[in-house]
């Protein structure tokens, strides 16, 4: 899908009318513009957004055998229990014909984890319970979180724009990690789950970072 901004609202937008209430995931590799299109998107259409940055994966929860895993670089085990198992649990009192008891998702509350000082944040992050929520960051779309969502979008960008972003946003310090390590952990899940498949793949013609 090549769209517009606009294009992409549009498309939101009339979903969200005739389901009520939306989950959208937005997944894809680093500096590929999810996190900009997710506060756009927060904006225009009054969304709830959950960056996945917040589940980072602390530091005594890096063992080789966790970091080998395709995916395993997310605390996922936090995620199901503070974002996934609520979602579900939403979805499942609409009944089995699939209409939501409740045009709104449930207000959610999660610890953040701060990169910047490698520690949990002191105060915990929580949504307004508004009928659309974005679930935005890589590795959203791991397998036992997808049923939450109603609509999944993965981002691409060309590696030579996706180093451009990096250098402007991390500084050439941070180069190195990111291509020898966060890409190709990212790289090898996309490829594993076969991520950009199950999802609608996304180019915004006017992208972010």
């Amino acid at each position: 899908m090549n769209a517009s901004f606009d294009q992409l609202c549009r498309r939101i937008s009339d979903l969200l009318q005739a389901r009520g209430r939306l989950a959208v995931a937005l997944d894809g590799c680093c500096a590929s513009g999810k996190t900009t299109l997710a506060r756009r998107l927060a904006r225009e259409l009054e969304a709830d957004v959950v960056p996945m940055d917040d589940f980072f994966l602390p530091p005594k929860l890096r063992m080789p055998d966790r970091l080998s895993q395709p995916g395993g670089n997310v605390h996922y085990e936090r995620f199901s229990i503070q974002i996934i198992d609520p979602l579900l649990a939403a979805k499942r009192a609409g009944g089995e014909k699939g209409a939501p008891a409740s045009k709104r998702w449930p207000v959610l509350t999660w610890d953040r984890f701060d990169c910047s000082l490698m520690d949990f944040a002191q105060e915990p992050r929580a949504t307004a319970g508004r009928s659309l929520l974005i679930i935005e960051g890589a590795y959203c779309m791991r397998p036992e979180f997808r049923a939450a969502y109603d609509l999944a979008f993965c981002l691409s960008v060309a590696p030579e724009i996706q180093k451009q972003r990096i250098l402007s946003r991390n500084g050439p310090d941070r180069w190195p990690a990111f291509r020898d390590r966060w890409i190709p952990m990212e790289n090898r899940y996309l490829d594993f789950y076969r991520i950009p498949e199950l999802c609608e793949p996304l180019i915004l013609q006017s992208g972010g970072r």
